[in-house]
């Protein structure tokens, strides 16, 4: 689903941007401040979160607590890192009817609009307000004690996950669909992700790639002792639930990677559709499908006429995606790999 830009800006109140970067790098910290004082050029007010601030050294820049009243009023919640900042980011903007729009500086970046060297043309996107804002199902989680009561939730924009706790050990369950026992079995946990999380940990466990503008909500066990144990699409509408024997494993609960939760001996856990969905800002019109081709290297030419006399060889050079490298082949020459190498090895941790 999407609208029109402007998000948080409203007539009269001036314009806002609050900036969320990953701080540990050099190259990044340029890149924000160059952006920042654009963006100040333009009649933005930038914001900046008070434990970076010392950091980014932006000159003029409103410092805000990293907490619910962070994005308020603003606009657009700019993020300067991988994945990881940007879903600390979404922590932020959640609380506000900012956009979050990321430009993806870490290893893969899915969740990011734009790449380094395209900021330029993002930034008078933002001046000129011409972009759109997707709407994106977040998943809302309620841990329940043994009684049956709430005693702890927490949210996600990608994916929850119910693990073990002792590794040792399997992990038992049981899984319901709006409070209807479905199945049983021993596993290493249990993945509840959106479509926006379908490329991440729920990818990496074998779930389905969902498309960000479907809505449903993903079930994937981790590897599960059990013949029916495969990923799940539910309606978006389904409360999905995982039961833990008192007897067995204790099992804990994380949110996005970010956030953790005890799940009590007997307890259960609940997911559900978040009532309010994370805004994202996008300036380019590319589709998801661009994006999957982009990300993952994925050769889009005919079997056939991809294919050259040595097997193995069918794809022509292109970027390392994890890497950030140019791969060029045997035979290609020099011309094959004269693509710009940006950056150096990506900080994890982006």
């Amino acid at each position: 689903m999407s609208e029109a830009g402007q998000g948080g800006w409203r007539p009269g109140g001036g314009r806002h941007v609050l900036l969320a970067a990953h701080t540990g790098r050099h190259d990044i910290v340029d890149l924000a401040r160059s952006s920042a004082a654009r963006l100040a050029r333009g009649g933005i007010t930038v914001r900046v979160l008070a434990d970076e601030a010392d950091e980014l050294q932006i000159e003029g820049a409103e410092v805000v607590d990293a907490d619910a009243e962070a994005a308020r009023g603003a606009e657009i919640v700019m993020v300067f890192g991988g994945d990881g900042t940007f879903l600390r980011a979404a922590e932020l903007a959640r609380y506000s009817h900012a956009a979050l729009m990321g430009v993806n500086l870490g290893r893969v970046g899915f969740l990011a609009e734009t790449e380094p060297e395209a900021v330029e043309e993002t930034l008078t996107a933002i001046e000129q307000c011409e972009y759109s804002v997707e709407k994106r199902l977040a998943i809302e989680v309620d841990v329940l004690d043994a009684t049956g009561a709430v005693v702890d939730g927490t949210w996600a924009l990608n994916e929850v996950s119910v693990e073990k706790a002792e590794r040792s050990r399997v992990l038992d369950v049981v899984i319901a669909i709006d409070g209807r026992p479905l199945t049983s079995f021993g596993c290493d946990g249990v993945l509840f992700a959106t479509p926006t999380g379908s490329t991440a940990y729920a990818f990496s466990a074998g779930g389905p790639v969902v498309w960000p503008d479907l809505e449903a909500i993903l079930l994937v066990p981790s590897n599960a002792h059990a013949l029916f144990a495969r990923p799940l699409v539910t309606s978006p509408d389904s409360v999905l639930s995982v039961a833990v024997p008192p007897d067995g494993n204790r099992a804990r609960v994380s949110a996005d990677g970010r956030r953790a939760l005890e799940v009590p001996d007997g307890g259960r856990v609940d997911v559900r559709r978040a009532a309010r969905p994370v805004r994202i800002a996008r300036v380019h019109p590319g589709s998801f499908g661009d994006r999957l081709v982009a990300k993952f290297g994925l050769p889009v030419r005919g079997f056939r006429d991809a294919r050259r006399h040595d097997p193995g060889h069918e794809l022509r050079p292109s970027r390392n995606v994890l890497m950030r490298d140019v791969v060029s082949l045997p035979g290609d020459g020099p011309a094959a790999a004269r693509e710009e190498v940006r950056g150096g090895t990506a900080d994890p941790d982006a």
